[in-house]
């Protein structure tokens, strides 16, 4: 049903900036939110930003400040813009989307992933 493609990842420098892409196909309708994670070398993949069918958005505390997810409908696209990158920003990300599933259990849908580096 649901198909999620990340794209916009690459190599930068420290400081610099990057804009992620998260394109979604399928039911919208089965979907209630969505939302980047990250996984780095060595490290458990962790949660980044999530924003909601309403437009509500969260952060994560290491990204607060430099990170922004947003979305455009008319696009299927979701977006994250990454500023004041810092090496320890390196990791692979992830997009994903959760939505209602039978009896109140939560579906989740993930992409590939993309690689996004951070070094000088």
């Amino acid at each position: 049903q649901v198909q999620l493609e990340e794209s916009g990842g690459g190599l930068v420098q420290p400081g610099g900036s990057l804009r992620l892409s998260c394109a979604f196909s399928g039911n919208r309708f089965s979907i209630t939110g969505m939302g980047w994670y990250r996984q780095a070398p060595g490290k458990e993949r962790e949660w980044v930003a999530i924003i909601t069918s309403g437009g509500g958005t969260t952060y994560a505390d290491p990204i607060k400040g430099r990170f922004t997810i947003s979305r455009d409908n008319a696009k299927n696209t979701v977006y994250l813009q990454m500023n004041s990158l810092k090496p320890e920003d390196t990791a692979v990300y992830y997009c994903n989307a959760f939505g209602p599933g039978a009896r109140g259990v939560t579906n989740d849908y993930w992409g590939q992933g993309t690689q996004v580096t951070v070094s000088s």
